[in-house]
């Protein structure tokens, strides 16, 4: 087996996490779509933030393939706290690849233990797949800059303390003209939109931010001035690593309630874990499920190579988004009318399941990614 020691007590510890402390709340969390702070500071103090952050800048210094790992298990519990898992994970990355020491300094230890809350500030009314099409932009205002513009669909705006914002610093430069900045939230000129209220995932908080001649110092830039879309391509591999991984967690839950209640409920004086078309769902299932986790970790593992794994990652994030829309439809069909009902956890998982086909690119864009790279490369593997 490909897993380390350390790989397997990191995955068990996320495990028990995951069964004790995150899968209890989940019911209340997605009913009432509240912000678990508490919870996310336990997942703190046992370092499930920032996993691939080196030792010496205060992570736990694991890999990707680790991360993978507590992610799925963090999405057995609850798929909106893997969310917030994956969240700081590009953030902290974002920070350790491209940030100052001063930067490093001020926001990575503190988004790692969760004292701030932090937000990946891309989309756009115009501005979806198509991050050319963002407005918003920031100009040169002496020796800082000035920030104007909005964004939508921002994960943690209703409660994140710092942004990490794309704007516009060259509007004639197309993807060149760019920017990365890091923006306090609560500074004036900032603006909340109200929170969404969404099909799944629902204690995933989700709101818009508006930019009103915000004033931002010059070291509030990531990188360097231009680099904003490089730097934002450099994290999207490892982030659709991570919702994949999620995407399996999804479907895992929803496997083990199906099989569980197959064996308990009884038609026709039989459990109906006898009946060959319940059978057949449950190793459909099952067989999904475990391609789905191996194209995982095939792409993380050419991630932590060092390797070009741009099309194993867009292909372990398509093909595990649409397993587990799929597969949690079927747990809800071995559950029947009561998997429909709301309190029933399979409920929840296919609601869930659906939005891991649409973020870090849909899965449209994901094929016309492997398309391109079979075109540019061949089918060699």
């Amino acid at each position: 087996m490909y897993l380390t020691d350390t790989h397997r007590q990191l995955r068990d510890m996320a495990r028990d996490f995951a069964n004790n402390a995150v899968r209890p709340t989940a019911e209340k969390l997605d009913r009432d779509e509240s912000f678990p702070a508490e919870l996310y500071k336990e997942m703190a103090q046992l370092g499930l933030f920032g996993i691939c952050v080196p030792e010496e800048l205060g992570g736990p210094g694991f890999d990707t393939l680790a991360y993978g790992l507590v992610m799925e298990e963090l999405s057995r519990g609850y798929s909106s706290v893997a969310d917030q898992c994956g969240l700081v994970e590009l953030i902290s990355t974002l920070l350790v690849r491209h940030g100052s020491e001063a930067q490093r300094q001020a926001w990575l230890k503190p988004a790692l233990t969760m004292e701030t809350k932090v937000a990946y500030c891309i989309t756009e009314a115009e501005a979806g797949t198509d991050v050319s099409g963002i407005r918003t932009e920031a100009v040169r205002d002496g020796d800082g800059w000035r920030l104007n513009g909005g964004k939508l669909w921002i994960h943690n705006a209703p409660v994140a303390d710092v942004g990490f914002v794309l704007a516009k610093t060259d509007k004639e430069a197309g993807h060149r003209g760019m920017s990365i900045f890091i923006v306090d939230l609560h500074a004036k000129g900032v603006e909340r939109g109200p929170k969404e209220h969404k099909m799944g995932q629902r204690a995933s908080q989700v709101g818009g931010l508006t930019f009103n001649d915000v004033n931002l110092p010059v070291d509030a830039l990531l990188g360097e001035e231009g680099r904003g879309f490089h730097i934002m391509m450099s994290v999207l591999d490892k982030g659709r690593v991570g919702i994949a991984a999620l995407a399996v967690g999804i479907a895992q839950a929803g496997l083990e309630a199906a099989l569980d209640y197959a064996q308990q409920r009884k038609q026709f004086r039989r459990q109906i874990a006898e009946f060959q078309g319940v059978q057949w769902l449950l190793a459909d299932i099952a067989k999904d499920i475990e391609a789905a986790r191996l194209l995982v970790h095939s792409a993380a593992t050419k991630i932590d190579r060092g390797e070009d794994a741009t099309k194993a990652c867009s292909m372990a994030k398509c093909f595990a988004g649409d397993m587990a829309v799929a597969r949690t439809a079927d747990a809800v069909q071995v559950f029947g009318g009561s998997g429909y009902i709301r309190g029933f956890e399979v409920e929840r998982l296919y609601r869930d399941a659906k939005i891991t086909q649409i973020y870090e690119g849909t899965n449209q864009v994901q094929r016309m990614i492997i398309a391109r790279e079979l075109l540019k490369n061949g089918a060699q593997w």
